[in-house]
C-alpha cells in the first residue's frame, strides 16, 4: 500500500511528524529501521536560520542515506526567505518541502509562522504559490510541496477545508491535517470528522491524517472516520516507534503485528541510543535518553530502577551498562520477528 505525494512515491501511506524538540536524525533512522514509515520529516526549520548557517538548524536539517525519502518543514511568515529555504533544503537531500501551518507554539506563531498563517489565508496561498514555483524550477519539477495545518484557530474559523482547496490550486501536493484548533494546543481530542470535512474539499490531493493516533487501530480508524490517504503519527511514536510496523502490517493484512516483548523494546532502545552517538554529540544524547526511558517505560511494565539508572547516568556507557544487565535479565522473551540489531522487518 503506497501514497503518491506528486511525483513521490511512498512505499507507505505512514508518515513520522516533524515533532518538535524530538525529531532528530537518530529518531528518524530508528522509525524507519522498525518497518513501515513512508516518509519522516525533520524538527521544524525556520528559514532565516538555515540560510544563515545556523549551527543549531544545520543540526536539525541533518539527513543520511538512511533517512529517505527525507522531508523538511520550514516556518516562517510572508516576509520570510521561504523560497530560498526550500532550494537550500532540497540542494540539502529534502525530497518533499512542507510548509508548517500548524504549529500553535508561541516561539514560531508570535512570528506570524505555524498556525498564524491560517488567520491570513489570501497572503498564506500567495506564499505557498511563490514557493512552489521557486521549488518547481529548482528541482526540476522532482520535489512536491506540502503543508501542515490545524483545523484553524478556533472553531468560530474553520478554515481547513477552503484554505486546502485553495492551497491545491496553487501547486500544493498533499495537505496534513491536525484535527484540533490551534486554541487548543495538545489538549481535547482530535476531530478525525473535521478532517473528512477537508478531504471531501479538495478536488485530488492527497489528505493526510493527524491527531490522537497511539495504536495501530487508530491508523484505519482515523483512515475510515475521514477518508485520508495516509497518516501522520506524532507523539504516539515517542513511546512506540514501533506503532508504524504494527500498523502498517494491519492495513495489509487484517492484524497488527505483535507488541514487541521488552527484550525486544530493550534491544530498541539499545539500537536508538547507538544512533543517537553515532549522528549527535554527548550532551544531546544524554538530554535525549533521559527523557526519552520515561516514554518507552510507559509501555514496559516495572522498569523503575531501569529508567533512574538512565536518570543519574553521567556518561553513554553508563546507559549501556544498564541496558545490557536488562537485556540479560529478559533474554528468554525475544522475538523471532526481530533480527539481531533488535529491528523488525516487514
Amino acid at each position: 500500500m503506497h501514497l503518491d505525494i506528486g511525483p513521490l512515491r511512498l512505499e507507505s501511506p505512514l508518515l513520522l511528524a516533524p515533532i518538535a524538540g524530538h525529531c532528530d536524525l537518530a529518531f528518524r533512522i530508528l522509525c524507519r529501521e522498525q518497518g513501515g514509515v513512508g516518509l519522516a520529516s525533520t524538527d521544524l526549520l525556520n528559514s532565516r536560520a538555515v540560510l544563515r548557517g545556523s549551527p543549531r538548524s544545520l543540526e536539525l536539517a541533518a539527513t543520511d542515506p538512511a533517512d529517505q525519502p527525507c522531508g523538511m518543514q520550514l516556518y516562517g511568515n510572508w516576509d520570510d526567505p521561504l523560497p530560498e529555504a526550500a532550494c537550500w533544503a532540497i540542494d540539502r537531500g529534502a525530497r518533499l518541502i512542507d510548509i508548517n501551518m500548524g504549529c500553535p507554539v508561541d516561539k514560531v506563531a508570535k512570528k506570524n509562522g505555524g498556525s498564524l498563517l491560517l488567520c491570513d489565508a489570501l497572503g498564506t496561498v500567495r506564499l505557498a504559490e511563490r514557493i512552489v514555483e521557486a521549488v518547481r524550477r529548482h528541482s526540476g519539477d522532482r520535489v512536491p510541496v506540502t503543508a501542515k495545518m490545524r483545523l484553524g484557530w478556533d472553531p468560530e474559523h474553520f478554515v481547513a477545508p477552503t484554505l486546502a482547496r485553495d492551497l491545491e490550486s496553487a501547486g500544493i501536493a498533499a495537505v496534513t491535517v491536525h484535527g484540533r484548533w490551534t486554541v487548543q494546543l495538545f489538549s481535547g481530542k482530535a476531530d478525525w470528522k473535521r478532517i473528512g470535512e477537508v478531504t471531501r474539499a479538495v478536488r485530488g490531493i492527497p489528505v493526510i491524517g493527524n491527531g490522537d493516533v497511539t495504536e495501530p487501530e487508530h491508523v484505519p480508524a482515523l483512515m475510515h472516520a475521514s477518508g485520508c490517504s495516509g497518516v501522520m503519527v506524532g507523539r504516539g511514536a515517542l513511546r512506540t516507534p514501533w506503532i508504524f510496523r504494527r500498523a502498517a502490517v494491519l492495513l495489509r493484512e487484517g492484524t497488527a503485528a505483535p507488541e514487541p516483548s521488552v527484550h525486544d523494546k530493550l534491544r530498541c532502545i539499545a539500537r536508538h541510543l547507538e544512533l543517537l552517538e553515532r549522528h549527535h554529540g554527548p550532551e544531546h544524547v544524554l538530554h535525549c535518553m533521559r527523557s526519552r526511558i520515561s516514554w518507552y517505560g510507559k509501555t514496559m511494565g516495572h522498569v523503575r530502577d531501569l529508567k533512574e539508572r538512565f536518570r543519574t547516568a553521567a556518561e553513554p556507557r553508563q546507559m549501556h551498562a544498564a541496558l545490557t544487565e536488562w537485556l540479560d535479565r529478559t533474554q528468554g522473551t525475544a522475538s523471532p520477528q526481530w533480527n539481531e540489531r533488535g529491528v523488525s522487518w516487514l
